[in-house]
Parts: structure tokens; sequence; C-alpha cells
């Protein structure tokens, strides 16, 4: 009778050979071995995250999972220090106009081009300050928690709950959205702002980009000439003295340049740091309006404006043509964004004058147009 020794070995043997662990009796060829390890490790790797509603998008954010979490915590913590350097940085335009711009505007320009600029630029810098508080302040909107009648259409694989139409998943804050108009991935909005971007305030945001983008315009041209003379100036070395310069027949004098006190050039600087900061802002956050302004005329956010390019795709291959449920026609579009009910006065006291009225719906349910009837379109 063999011993409980050798019963324990014959059973950890087995065990180890259905594990694949053991080799198996003969020696196997090289190659052979490492596909049937390959697979098995395949197969156990599916065997601990696979379910039907894997795809490829799952697996990135798995991947990038880290990233992510670095970049969420970074952006929670630094979002007031954006928002502080963006009321800097305007405050201090702000302050070089009126310390240096407006006195020579005043001073040497016609009276009409002086009403222009003092009513303009007043009116602009009024309409920065309004949507940038009410962007920041105002909440973005986010679905119930509790249990509505509210169709959802699918669940959120972030948090595993029902998720409404055209809400999306916000992963510094961990929650729902009302249709953001924000980049996906990156949430380069987010931190500019120190708040999401959504449903209610929305139109906030995007008419703070239109405005700020115009003010920086405004500066950049109306400063070019004072940039130029500034930069001139400050090219120019101060306290030379007479130079007298002697050739083989001939002599000429050069006059030294005009020597600037302190505050001449400080205020040269000044000009040449508004000019340099008013281009660069108006260029890259120009671009930004108008990526915008050309998903709010299609009637999409950013994140819809991805699914709706490979639904594009997936149905031409099969001779179908695909339409967006949410695009009303290009006018019709920025009348329901900015909220604009008659053609009249509503576009003068919403739109060109602060407003603080409310979105058209409450974020949850969206009426669809009507299309044409047609068996080849979706």
């Amino acid at each position: 009778m063999r011993s409980w020794r050798w019963m324990v070995s014959r059973l950890m043997r087995l065990l180890l050979r259905w594990l694949r662990l053991c080799p198996r009796r003969g020696r196997p060829k090289p190659l052979k071995r490492i596909r049937e390890l390959w697979s098995y490790g395949k197969l156990v790797l599916k065997s601990c995250y696979y379910n039907i509603l894997t795809n490829s998008d799952t697996m990135m954010d798995c991947v990038f999972e880290p990233v992510y979490w670095l970049v969420d915590h970074m952006t929670r913590w630094f979002g007031v220090v954006f928002v502080t350097l963006v009321i800097a940085l305007t405050g201090s335009v702000v302050i070089i106009v009126y310390l240096c711009v407006l006195p020579i505007i005043l001073s040497s320009y016609p009276l009409h081009w002086i009403l222009w600029h003092l009513c303009y630029g007043h009116w602009n810098l009024m309409m920065v300050i309004f949507h940038y508080y009410k962007a920041t302040t105002t909440s973005p909107g986010f679905p119930p928690q509790e249990k509505t009648d509210i169709p959802m259409v699918t669940i959120c694989k972030k948090c595993i709950v029902p998720k409404p139409a055209r809400t999306h998943h916000c992963s510094i804050c961990s929650s729902f959205l009302f249709a953001p108009n924000l980049i996906p991935i990156a949430n380069l909005d987010k931190p500019w702002l120190n708040n999401c971007v959504g449903h209610f305030n929305q139109r906030y945001f995007f008419s703070f980009c239109v405005f700020m983008t115009l003010g920086c315009i405004y500066c950049s041209i109306s400063a070019k000439d004072m940039y130029l003379d500034s930069r001139s100036k400050n090219d120019t070395v101060p306290g030379a003295e007479l130079i007298y310069t002697s050739f083989k027949y001939q002599s000429s004098y050069q006059t030294p340049p005009p020597v600037y006190t302190h505050q001449e050039r400080l205020a040269h600087k000044c000009l040449v740091y508004l000019w340099v900061l008013t281009s660069s802002v108006a260029a890259a956050l120009g671009a930004l309006t108008l990526w915008h302004a050309a998903l709010i005329t299609r009637g999409e956010t950013s994140v819809e404006r991805h699914i709706n390019r490979k639904e594009r795709r997936r149905l031409k291959l099969k001779g179908k043509l695909f339409h967006n449920p949410y695009h009303h026609g290009r006018i019709n579009n920025w009348r329901i964004f900015f909220g604009v009910d008659t053609w009249s006065s509503d576009w003068l006291t919403r739109v060109l004058l602060p407003s603080n009225h409310l979105p058209h719906g409450d974020g949850l349910t969206w009426v669809s147009p009507g299309f044409k009837s047609s068996t080849e379109a979706i």
C-alpha cells in the first residue's frame, strides 16, 4: 500500500499538469510550446475581464486609467489656479489699456474714433466679465439620481448606472453632464473654468470665448502701431553719445537716440506685452471658438461628433444615409442654442447684451426634427 506522501505527490502532479504548468511526457517543439502558452495566456487574460460589452475603447480606458487618474487629480487641484491665472492676465491687459493705450487714444485720435473705442471697449469688457462669471458659477446640470420615467438610452461604462440621451460622464467630477460641448478625453476647457460645461452653462462658455476672442483681436489691432513704435524704442540704446564717423574724403554725424525715463521704458515694454499676449490668445482661442461654432451649426456635441462620424462611415458602406437626430437646421440650431424665440428683440437682449435666461428644454428630453421618409435613410 502506497503512503500518503506518494498520494499527495501524485495529486499535485496531476493538478500542475491540468494547469498546463507541468510539461507532458515527451519533449514538444519549442515553437509549438510557445504558441500553446501564448494561447493559454490570452484565454486566462480574457477570462478575467471579457464580457459582451467589451470593445477597444474599454481596453484603452483601462490602459490609460493611471494617466487619467493623474490628470484628473491635477486638474481638480489646479482649477482654482487656472481661474486665477485667467483673471490675472485679463486684469493686466485691462490695466495696460487704461494706463497706456487709452491716454494715447484720447490725445491723438479724432472724436468719432474716441467714442468708438470707449463704447466698444467697455461693452466688450462687460460681456467678457459677465459670461465668464456665469460660466464658472452656473451648474452645468446633472440627471436625477432617483428612479424616474425619463427614457434611458444606455448604461454608463464608468459608474454602471442608466444614462439618459446626450449625457456624458465627466471623469473629473465622476458625474453625468447634460450634453457638454467639451473635448471628451482631455477636458481642455474645464481647468480654465474650474467647472464643467453642460446644458445650462454652455451658452455662457461659448459667449465668453467669442467676446474674449473679439476683445483680443480689438486690442491687437488697436495697439499694433503702438507695439511697433515701442519695439523700435526698446531696441535703441539710451544715453549714447554723439558718434563721429570718418571716411576717406567725407564725414557724417549720427545723432544719438533719445533718452527715455524708466516710466517711459516700462510703458513701452507693457505695450509689447499687451500685443504679444492678445495676439496669441486671439489665435488660440479663436480656433477653439470656430470649432465649437461648427459643432453648434451641426447640432452636435464633441462626443457625438466622434460617434456620428463612425456611424456615418458604417452606414455608408451599406449604402445608407445617416441623419443626426438632433440637427434642426443650421439657423434653428443657433436659435435653440442661444434661446432666441423672435428675430428682432431677442437677438439684442439675449445675445448682444448680458442675459441670464435659461436654455430651451431641461437637458433630459430632446425633440427630434422630422425627416422625409426614405428607405435609404437612417
